[in-house]
């Protein structure tokens, strides 16, 4: 599937990149919005290789329990008898994007066996000031960043990855940071972080508005189906679905072989389902809590969007860390993680 719209984010970014870096963007929205799809189409699409280098770092897919886990992933080992710099260059002939910072097989032994990001830090700064001379501007992209909130090193290493952050492009204009997150409750740690205030910024990527819903729907429709949609199925998706990249997907993909009435009916029942069952454990859990939660999540049953501070904390995190509910905080709002969360939520309370 190509990619579709989000000129808004991409020009933003973009714009960004062409600036001198002077803060820590944090890239956050619901789940399945299309964060990662589009910072792959920036760095394969609207990239200058002979200008970026992009460090990019995938930590949804890694099991990360310890301070040698993630250094492991910031890490590229070779055993040739290479620079460093020879390496990337070897590698970003196509795309300027390279998944781990080359170091020579002796080095990364030397900087695990530290126990300390000091060492960790000053590598990685000098083979972005090596960049820097030969004209290249470095970016470095950690994607599902919260996945290291909680892992310990001398104290948090989330605030030691902060400060170093800082120090790339509040002090030394040295590199662009961008970080991903679909966990609404880190970014809301982040953005009451005393630290990072005045050295952070955020972008959001939201589900569809629903005149974007309705093109991307005509989009896939051509693409998969080599078909018009009509208004009454565009409106009936929609309906159901909302706004999610994902979902629509879904739908317009599996119209190849099912009929729409049934998709979505299916797709409905799976919704309400998971959250009959979630429901039933927190009410065994603690009865007079799931009473709270039925309570506050019935607010939902007249409007899909609530100011954050109708429901008590407690109650909000329990929501928000289930995926039923997603925060944005510089907002200040509520919204069911999705539209099938929302119509599950309106047919069960």
């Amino acid at each position: 599937m190509r990619f579709f719209n989000r000129e808004k984010e991409i020009n933003e970014i973009l714009s960004i990149l062409e600036g001198e870096p002077n803060f820590i963007y944090f890239i956050f929205g619901p789940i399945n919005s299309g964060k990662t799809a589009l910072i792959n189409e920036i760095i394969s699409n609207r990239l200058d290789k002979n200008k970026y280098v992009v460090f990019y770092f995938d930590l949804r897919e890694i099991f990360l329990s310890k301070y040698k886990d993630f250094i492991e992933v910031l890490f590229d080992e070779y055993s040739e008898d290479k620079k460093p710099l020879e390496v990337i260059k070897s590698i970003i002939k196509d795309i300027p994007v390279v998944s781990g910072i080359p170091v020579p097989k002796n080095t990364l032994n030397e900087l695990l066996n530290k126990k300390t990001t000091k060492n960790v830090f000053k590598y990685i700064t000098n083979i972005l000031l090596e960049l820097k001379k030969q004209g290249k501007q470095p970016v470095i992209i950690l994607d599902e960043l919260q996945k290291i909130g909680d892992m310990k090193i001398n104290g948090f290493l989330i605030y030691e990855l902060f400060n170093y952050f800082i120090s790339l492009t509040k002090h030394k204009h040295l590199c662009h940071v961008f970080c991903t997150s679909s966990d609404s409750l880190f970014i809301e740690k982040v953005y009451n972080e005393a630290m990072l205030d005045g050295r952070v910024d955020y972008i959001l990527v939201d589900d569809f508005d629903k005149e974007t819903a309705l093109k991307f729907m005509d989009f896939l429709a051509k693409e998969i189906l080599n078909k018009n949609l009509s208004n009454e199925e565009k409106e009936k998706i929609y309906s159901y679905v909302g706004g999610k990249p994902a979902s629509i997907y879904k739908v317009i993909d599996k119209m190849r072989y099912k009929d729409l009435e049934d998709i979505l009916n299916f797709m409905l029942k799976e919704e309400i389902s998971k959250l009959k069952y979630f429901l039933e454990d927190v009410k065994e859990d603690n009865e007079e809590f799931y009473k709270e939660v039925v309570n506050y999540l019935s607010l939902f049953k007249e409007n899909y969007i609530i100011e954050d501070m109708k429901i008590p904390k407690k109650i909000r995190e329990f929501l928000i860390k289930k995926n039923i509910l997603f925060l944005n905080p510089i907002d200040g709002n509520l919204k069911p993680q999705s539209y099938l969360v929302w119509n599950a939520i309106k047919r069960v309370l």
